[in-house]
């Protein structure tokens, strides 16, 4: 039998470079942490990361027409959709970094435990403890990050997979950190990583399936054989099926959420940020890859689930963050409500729908990522935990108007209010889906805005509490303090804030550009 040659297959260096950039600095900087010295680390860690993620964004920025198509024989494809959401995650990246390496200039160690292998409160953690905290979350960080550029970029199921995994891998470990609350943290990992292996499992099924049933992984084949044998083959169905549930995972989607609150409340307070913001981009960019180009054929077979489980995300998120007492489980139910809203969007199936989608999930990341930055700030002076329970956060607003202030705005921007971010971001999916989505998303968007109205009640309820008089009898709120920032954390915290403000009061140039990438490459 004659030996087919070898042929190598084509690369667009350019397009692979912002994710090559940022997979270097990772390994460099697991260099560091090998060979510099200790007190060198945290800066050396920092600006290795600062300087990679604007150094990637700026080559893809100033490259886009030059990156697109697929390169690597299809297993990357750079497309409108594709590139916005890669220069999104360098830029929430590079200020969730900026936050995870606060450490208030060395007065009161950072939010990451100096030695992660050690038991809670022993001799070995106390040494470490003694000579610094630990900075290998910086690396963790950057390959998590390398994994969510890639899956919304992927080509075909395989490629989308080993990304889901690098993606997923360093947060198992990033969870599991905490400094304080180390049991907490440690059941959250734990949780996270076996519903993640699950979930994965799911989608690695799925790609089998669906490799059985069109002979390619290839999202562009895969359409190709859905049109040439139209019907409700089995391994068609149990195919997508098994694929959007490893996605609704991701996202956090009902009734694929139950790791959420948990591991956001267990999580160190700036990865919760971090996932709360990269992670669901980065998910909803690969289930948008998906539906729209690989199994959008098939759409009438599937899309009452995404009709079902959008209607079920947006009323659990919204009702269950009503009876929470605990600040970051309250975050993480407002953001399963966000994702139920982003999936209006996403069933637009239209061009509208995928620049609306691009334009929440920019509006709600930088969101996001501020409020947890600033729950990392609210301290118990007793014991210089995080206050997290919404009784200490009673009179904030007297002690320090400007932090007080500023989280009431970000709170507004998720209740949807005019001039805020969130106002815009919900107006362009429900009117995506109104227009597009016929009377299944009319009432899917009449669902979303009753549901604005529940969290909306959620965060009033917090901003009462922020500006009301600590009572004298409970003194609860008394004991809680507000920490200075560095400059760099300063800096982060008001980029976002600034931009929540800006894509509310003008979101016109940010919704065109948007609009203009919004068109897939098959």
């Amino acid at each position: 039998m004659p030996v087919s040659e070898f042929v190598p297959a084509d690369v667009n260096a350019l397009a692979v470079a912002p994710v090559a950039i940022v997979l270097a600095a990772a390994l460099l900087g697991v260099l560091v942490e090998a060979f510099a010295p200790r007190r060198m680390r945290h800066t050396v860690q920092l600006v290795v990361a600062v300087v990679a993620l604007a150094g990637a964004f700026l080559v893809l920025a100033l490259n886009v027409p030059t990156v697109m198509g697929p390169t690597l024989a299809g297993a990357l494809v750079l497309d409108g959709p594709s590139i916005v959401l890669q220069l999104l995650l360098l830029l929430m990246g590079l200020v969730s970094v900026i936050i995870l390496s606060e450490r208030f200039d060395g007065r009161i160690a950072d939010a990451f435990t100096a030695s992660g292998a050690s038991v809670p409160g022993s001799h070995a953690e106390g040494v470490a403890e003694r000579m610094g905290s630990t900075t290998e979350v910086v690396p963790l960080t950057l390959f998590s990050l390398a994994g969510m550029m890639i899956f919304p970029a992927a080509g075909d199921l395989l490629t989308m997979f080993v990304a889901l995994e690098l993606l997923s891998l360093p947060l198992y470990v990033l969870c599991a950190l905490a400094r304080r609350k180390r049991l907490l943290s440690q059941e959250a990992a734990l949780k996270y990583f076996l519903l993640g292996s699950f979930a994965s499992a799911f989608f690695l099924f799925g790609s089998a399936l669906l490799f059985g049933y069109a002979g390619s992984m290839q999202f562009r084949r895969i359409s190709e054989a859905i049109g040439m044998y139209p019907g409700m083959n089995p391994l068609l169905v149990l195919g997508c099926a098994s694929i959007l549930v490893g996605l609704f995972f991701k996202m956090g989607a009902v009734p694929f959420h139950s790791w959420t609150p948990d591991v956001y409340q267990g999580a160190p307070t700036p990865v919760s940020g971090f996932m709360a913001a990269c992670t669901k981009a980065a998910a909803f960019g690969a289930a948008l890859r998906v539906l729209y180009t690989g199994i959008d054929a098939a759409r009438w077979d599937w899309m009452m689930i995404l009709w079902v489980v959008a209607g079920l995300t947006m009323v659990v998120g919204s009702i269950l963050s009503v009876t929470q007492t605990d600040i970051k489980r309250m975050l993480a139910y407002s953001s399963i409500a966000h994702a139920g809203f982003v999936l209006v969007g996403v069933l637009a199936f239209d061009v509208t729908g995928v620049g609306a989608v691009l334009f929440y999930l920019a509006a709600y990341g930088f969101s996001v990522i501020a409020a947890f930055g600033i729950v990392t700030l609210v301290r118990s002076r007793d014991t210089g935990a995080e206050a997290t329970s919404l009784g200490q956060w009673t009179g904030l607003g007297k002690r320090s108007p400007l932090v007080a202030g500023t989280f009431a705005f970000l709170l507004m921007a998720f209740a949807g209010l005019p001039l805020t971010s969130g106002f815009t971001a919900k107006f362009a999916v429900f009117s995506a889906a109104i227009a597009h989505a016929g009377v299944p998303g009319a009432i899917l968007a009449v669902l979303g805005m009753i549901c604005s109205a529940i969290t909306a009640f959620v965060y009033f309820r917090v901003v009462r509490l922020m500006f009301s008089p600590v009572p004298e009898e409970t003194g609860e709120g008394s004991g809680v303090g507000v920490l200075t920032p560095s400059l760099g954390t300063t800096s982060a915290i008001t980029l976002s804030v600034a931009l929540t403000l800006l894509l509310g009061v003008f979101p016109g140039p940010l919704l065109q550009l948007m609009s203009s990438f919004s068109l897939f490459i098959r």
